[in-house]
Parts: structure tokens; C-alpha cells; sequence
């Protein structure tokens, strides 16, 4: 096989070149704007195509799928689909700050912008705004360039009237690089341009004071602070947040603005899938109350009107999208052709360079226009002086246009007018038409060059000209700019409502709440085999800590507990305690709440409540045991200052210590309470003795004993006796109450 003549490459340098090709391609011609008009290709042709069809802002709408045709026929040759997303992104008000097409029909909906139409269904035309980019394209004020196959001509940007690319910003993404640019409002950007060019030196803070931060078509609350907001534009990326607005109407939540491209049923969903996981006990209701008049208006109704509606917003801003976070990367096509991300004055400095530019070549192009009508009516007002010689130079010569040219020092162009002027245009109202013309046009060229002659001057123009679209087309500034303070998610128990609860345990596991304190756990039913293990008192907005026999820790919400009209459910569904232990306790309270947690080998110690909390299944360990100690039942502390312990051994032996002498700790196995025999009877086969009750004995307080069938109350002045230091072994109880079976501490009062 011959391969001459054919050119050959490695392939690893083929795939650089054509892999450049492509991202420069798809950098420039797809995905940025450029600096000068703010559009990328497919809208500038999209925009120019329907100003060739005469689709103007006065003109009637043409269906839009004529506009699409012209576009991918003539200027775009891509998919048909891409090209008319790209037209109804520029007629949706809640995608555009200014749109660009005036749509009828169904253009989508802010709940859901792709809902739109096909083109055959819907009609367009151009907007007023659209006049900013198309006003003075006939003005020699753009460069053409060949279409896609040559047969036509199209112009490579728009003479914008006003930064387009930062009125109606632009999202896009390329090879290694993308871009986000926000929309501003139309005045404040103009007024940054005007002290721009009053104070060419104006720096970016300066020009923030006119520009304070973005503006975008919903009426979202903008709650970055201004100072980065400044930073933001200083660097020309950054990351700003949107915050929904709402109001409180009847007791009822209602959202009236959402952010930038956030749907509503989203919204919705977001929140209602919070309800269905019971992790959002405060609100009763959603509606969406939406309609032609209301696009927005999202109803939410709390549970009751004790729910602070504050800190409710507050949640729903950090785990729903009714607040959000939006990335700003001002990247685009500069006047040089490179893309580059640009800072707020860059930007401006390049963008006014752009409007004189295109001032000076509009000016440039009227003023040829006049001086070339000058010149023809110069010639002209010649002939009007010379009538009778002109005509019979007409009459007589065969090359009256060389013989005119000669006898009255006309140009050709001159000659050539004079002989195309019509005989009725010979007549004296005529001449005195034109010489009025001729003194118009003469001030209008004296004009034009004192603006071309004198940078102030064209200043002053492009500054009135400024302020003249942004009288036409400006209006108020949709988002306003709030300091806030920071969402936060509330955790289940914060946002639970506080009702009195009861919870019981079983002995085989099951757990279950009732309403109310007044219930009474030992007549409730249980299943076959089963019965009452331990109840607590405490709040639905509490969380409940359950102990087992293994020293271990659990914690679930008190809300989240199955009702106690049924038989509850097994903590073993949502708990992964350690083989062979059993769930034995239960507490609950404020978390700084105390409590005594010792072991029946006589240690102790001091632990709050918030120190047993666990989030995990397997739970914590909160008291070491050796392999033989067990968990007594906690004791409450009311009074650390003042409260006393109380310890009966097995042996019947009791101690009273001081609770402060108690060490307040996290975890662990605690110091020694009580001084223990290990043998009971001095026989080997005797079991050891242990730590048999504890009982919290408040200041003046009782203590019951009861052994047996047999009762003996102790009062404080008889107990005062049998205190002594931690860890010693305590005295022995009188004979006959020396085996106990049950303590019970009363209160002054009680006895």
C-alpha cells in the first residue's frame, strides 16, 4: 500500500492538537460570554436571527420554531432541542434579570422551568430591553464574519448599550474551566459605570457603594455579609447565599420569594420528608397556595402556637433549600480573546473600553455618512446655480458627465448624482430643502468632530447615554441585601413539643411512653410471660437514657417511643446491647441533671445525665464492673452540698457518707464507698459479701428499713451515728433488721 503524500503524526500528538482544538472550541464559541454584549454565540445568533426577521419589541410574535429554523439554518448548525432551551432560558423572567425574548404561550414555570412548550406551540419577539444590544448594529459599529458555510455574513459581537454581562450574568461550563456570574440590577450597574468614569481611579470598594452586591429575578433575601460580598467582587470568585422570604400570616408560615432556580414542590418534598421521618414533630401542615397572581406561596403550618416560628425557619434554612449557597466565578471572554476571570473594576474598565470603542466607530460611520451627503449636495446646490447650462450640457454633449465634471470641478460621484436627480427635483422649493439640509448637516459634522476631537466630550456622551437606558430600562433592586444570623438545624428533641410522658420498660425489653405523669406502669398490659421492669417521669422533648446490666449507657428520644396503648416495641430494634445483658433502668431530665451510679462491689461515683447520652446503637460504656459486679438502681441528687448516701451492705451493715465526697466523673468504675468482706461467715463456700441498696438521704430525711415482715425507722439523729468516711465498713444494724429487703428514705414531714 502507497502512503505517499500522506501526511503522518504520532498519535499522542494528534490527540493534544485535536484535544486543544476542541476545549478552544467549546471555550470560545459554547460555553463563556464575552465581555463586550455578555452573550455566548447561540444567543447573539439567537437575538440576531429574530432581528432579522423583524421579530422587534412592536412587531407581533412569530412562532418559535421559525426562529429556531433561521438559527440552525442560517448562523447555528447544532440541535434544534439545545438551541430553543437556550431561546426560553432568555424569555423566562425567573432565569433572566432583563429577558431578551417576549414570549406567548407556556415558557415554563419556576417550579419547574422545564416544563415549557415545544416550539411549534409557542410564539416570541424580542423585548424592549433587546434594543440595548441591537440599537446600533447597523452603524458600523460591529465586525462581520462569514457563517458557517459562507453565504452569509454575521456579526462576531453586539454593540451593547450597557454590560449585558453583568446584567443578566451567565452559567456555563467548559473545558477545565466554567462560569458563574450573577445578574445585577440595571441602575446600580450603570451608576458604577458613571463614577467609573467621572473617577477613572475609583477602586472596587468605591464602586460596591453603587454596586452592593448581586440582584436576582426572585425577591430571595441576600445574607452574605457586605464585606464579602466586597471580597467577592475583588477577586471575581467567591460563594454567596440566598434565604427564601416569609412572613407570619394567622399564625401560619407563609414563603412569598424563594432563591435563585429553587423549585417550590422541592421545597415541598424536602420538608415532607422530614414529617414522614417524625423529624420534624413542629410542623401540623404544608399547602402550596400558588397561583397566576401568587407564583409563590408556600404555606406551612405549625403544630401549635407555643412553636417558636423562629428558630423552625431557622432549621428549615440549614436542611432545606429554602436557603442556598450559589458559586461566582466571573470568567469570560475578554477583549483581547483570552478567557479570564475578572474582578469587578476590571471588568467595568474593559467593558467601558468596549462602549467607546463602539461610540467612537458609530460616530466615525454617521460622520462619513454626512460628510459623503455633503458633498453630493454641494454638488448639488452647483448645479441649482447653473441650471440652464447643466440642462443643455445634458442636451447637447455626448459625455455630459465628463463635460460637467470639467466645467464645474465636480467629482465623479458628484456628476453621477446630478445626472440621476429627477426633473421635478430642479424645482426653487427644492433648493431651498437642501441648503436647509446642508446647514443641519454642516452643525451635525461640527458636532461629531468636536466629539471625535475631545475624550471629554465623548465621555460625556457615553455617560449620558448611560443614564438615558438606565431611565428606560431600570427598575427597583429585587433582592435585598439582609445580615442574618446563620441557620442552624435543631436537633429532634429541641424541636419535639414539651408534654409530660411516662416511659416504661419491661423486663423482657420492651419500651413504650404514655401521656401524662398519672399513670400507673405496674397495671399496664404485657405480653405473656412478661412484666413491669422500670418507668420513668419526664418530657416528650427529653431524651430518655436507658442502663443495662452490662454498665452500659443508651439514649432515644422520648418522641420517638411508641404509644403505650399498645405493648411498645423490643429495644433490641433499635439498640445492640451485649450478649446476655438486660435492659434494667431508666432516667431522664435536664441534661446537668446528677446522679449517684454505683455498683453492688461498692464503688461509685457522681454522673450528669448529658454524660450518659449515646448516639450509636451499641450504646457507651458508662460503668466498669468486673465480671461479677452488678448495676444498682441510680439515685437522683438534688442537693450535692448537703445530701447524704446511705449504704447497707448484704452483711447488714450501713454507712453514711457525705455526697461530696463522691468524685464527679464521665464514666468509669468510681472510688470506694463501702468497705466489703469477700467472704460472708468465714466458709469458703459463703458467698461475698456486696453492696445490697443505696438510698439519696436529703437534709433532715428518714430512713425506712424494712427486713422481712419487720419495719424501723431511723431518724436523722439515730443515722447521724453511722456515718463515717468513704470506704470505711459502716456499722451494724440492730439485730433482727440486719437482713433488709427494702429501703425507704422519707422526707421531713413524711414520718
Amino acid at each position: 500500500m502507497n502512503f505517499d503524500g500522506v501526511e503522518t503524526l504520532p498519535l499522542q500528538e494528534y490527540t493534544e492538537r485535536a484535544y486543544l482544538d476542541y476545549s478552544m472550541y467549546v471555550i470560545l464559541d459554547r460555553a463563556l460570554p464575552h465581555v463586550g454584549d455578555g452573550l455566548k454565540p447561540v444567543q447573539r445568533r439567537i437575538v440576531y436571527a429574530m432581528s432579522e426577521l423583524g421579530l422587534s419589541a412592536g412587531s407581533k410574535h412569530k412562532k418559535s420554531a421559525r426562529t429556531v429554523g433561521d438559527v440552525l439554518g442560517k448562523f447555528h448548525p447544532h440541535g434544534d432541542s439545545a438551541c430553543y432551551e437556550a431561546m426560553v432560558l432568555m424569555a423566562q423572567p425567573f432565569s433572566y434579570r432583563y429577558p431578551l425574548v417576549d414570549g406567548q404561550g407556556n415558557w415554563g414555570s419556576q417550579d419547574d422551568p422545564k416544563s415549557f412548550a415545544a416550539m411549534r406551540y409557542t410564539e416570541s419577539r424580542l423585548t424592549p430591553y433587546a434594543r440595548v444590544l441591537l440599537q446600533e448594529l447597523g452603524q458600523g459599529t460591529a465586525d462581520w464574519q462569514p457563517n458557517f458555510d459562507g453565504t452569509l455574513e454575521e456579526p462576531t459581537l453586539l454593540p451593547a448599550r450597557l454590560p449585558n454581562v453583568l446584567l443578566n450574568g451567565s452559567t456555563g461550563i467548559a473545558v477545565g474551566m466554567s462560569t458563574d456570574i450573577p445578574p445585577h440590577n440595571l441602575r446600580e450597574v450603570v451608576n458604577a459605570c458613571v463614577h467609573l468614569l467621572d473617577h477613572p481611579q475609583a477602586t472596587v470598594a468605591e464602586l460596591c457603594a453603587h454596586i452592593p452586591g448581586p440582584d436576582f429575578p426572585t425577591e430571595a433575601e441576600i445574607i452574605t455579609a457586605p464585606q464579602e460580598l466586597v471580597q467577592l467582587y475583588e477577586k471575581g470568585n467567591g460563594s454567596l447565599k440566598l434565604r427564601a422570604r416569609w412572613e407570619v400570616e394567622d399564625g401560619d408560615i407563609v414563603i412569598s420569594a424563594l432563591p435563585y432556580q429553587v423549585s417550590g414542590s422541592r421545597i415541598l418534598e424536602q420538608i415532607a420528608a422530614q414529617m414522614q421521618a417524625k423529624k420534624l414533630p413542629l410542623v401540623d401542615d404544608l399547602r402550596d397556595e400558588s397561583d397566576h397572581e401568587q407564583p409563590t406561596r408556600l404555606v406551612i403550618s405549625p403544630r401549635s402556637s407555643r412553636v417558636d416560628v423562629g428558630q423552625l425557619m431557622s432549621h428549615l434554612f440549614a436542611t432545606t433549600d429554602l436557603e442556598r449557597s450559589y458559586r461566582v466565578n466571573m470568567n469570560m471572554i475578554g477583549m483581547n480573546g483570552n478567557p479570564q476571570v475578572k474582578d469587578l473594576r476590571s471588568l467595568l474598565v474593559e467593558w467601558l473600553g468596549f462602549r467607546r470603542q463602539t461610540v467612537r466607530r458609530r460616530l466615525e460611520w454617521r460622520l462619513d455618512k454626512v460628510e459623503k451627503r455633503l458633498h453630493l449636495l454641494a454638488g448639488l446646490l452647483i448645479a441649482y446655480l447653473n441650471i440652464d447650462e447643466v440642462i443643455r450640457t445634458i442636451r447637447t454633449e455626448d459625455q455630459p458627465r465628463a463635460v460637467l465634471m470639467q466645467r464645474f470641478a465636480l467629482t465623479e460621484i458628484q456628476a453621477d448624482y446630478i445626472l440621476d436627480t429627477r426633473l421635478r427635483q430642479l424645482a426653487r422649493l427644492e433648493e431651498m430643502k437642501l441648503r436647509g439640509e446642508q446647514d443641519e448637516l454642516e452643525k451635525e459634522r461640527q458636532h461629531l468632530n468636536r466629539l471625535l476631537g475631545s475624550d471629554k466630550a465623548l465621555t460625556r456622551l457615553i455617560r449620558s447615554e448611560l443614564l438615558e437606558d438606565a431611565r428606560l430600562y431600570g427598575d427597583e433592586r429585587r433582592s435585598p441585601l439582609k445580615i442574618r444570623q446563620a441557620a442552624q438545624a435543631l436537633d429532634e428533641t429541641a424541636m419535639a413539643p414539651s408534654e409530660p410522658v411516662t416511659v416504661v420498660l419491661s423486663r423482657m425489653g420492651w419500651i413504650r411512653a404514655a401521656k401524662g405523669h398519672d399513670i400507673d406502669a405496674t397495671t399496664l398490659s404485657y405480653k405473656q410471660g412478661d412484666a413491669f421492669q422500670a418507668a420513668v417521669h419526664g418530657r416528650s422533648n427529653q431524651p430518655v437514657v436507658i442502663l443495662d446490666s452490662s454498665g452500659r449507657s443508651y439514649a432515644l428520644p422520648a418522641h420517638t417511643l411508641p404509644s403505650a396503648r399498645g405493648q411498645g416495641e423490643p429495644l433490641t430494634g433499635r439498640l445492640a446491647p451485649p450478649a446476655q445483658a438486660t435492659f434494667q433502668y431508666l432516667l431522664t431530665g435536664q441534661d446537668d441533671s446528677r446522679y449517684v451510679l454505683a455498683s453492688d462491689a461498692g464503688y461509685g461515683f457522681v454522673c450528669q445525665l448529658v454524660d450518659m447520652y449515646s448516639k450509636v446503637k451499641a450504646g457507651k460504656v458508662l460503668v466498669t464492673l468486673g465480671n461479677t459486679a452488678g448495676l444498682l438502681a441510680p439515685e437522683p441528687v438534688s442537693q450535692p452540698e448537703t445530701d447524704r448516701l446511705a449504704l447497707v451492705s448484704s452483711s447488714g451493715f450501713l454507712l453514711v457518707i457525705r455526697l461530696d465526697e463522691l468524685p464527679v466523673l464521665p464514666k468509669g468504675k468510681g472510688n470506694k464507698l463501702i468497705s466489703l468482706r469477700q467472704e460472708k461467715g468465714g466458709s469458703d463456700l459463703s458467698p461475698p459479701e456486696i453492696l445490697q441498696f443505696i438510698a439519696m438521704l436529703p437534709a433532715g430525711a428518714s430512713l425506712k428499713l424494712q427486713a422481712g415482715g419487720r419495719y424501723k425507722l431511723m431518724k436523722p439523729a439515730e443515722l447521724d451515728a453511722y456515718q463515717g468516711e468513704r470506704g470505711r465498713r459502716g456499722k451494724s444494724l440492730p439485730k433482727g433488721y440486719q437482713n433488709v429487703t427494702r429501703l425507704e428514705v422519707l422526707n421531713p414531714g413524711q414520718d
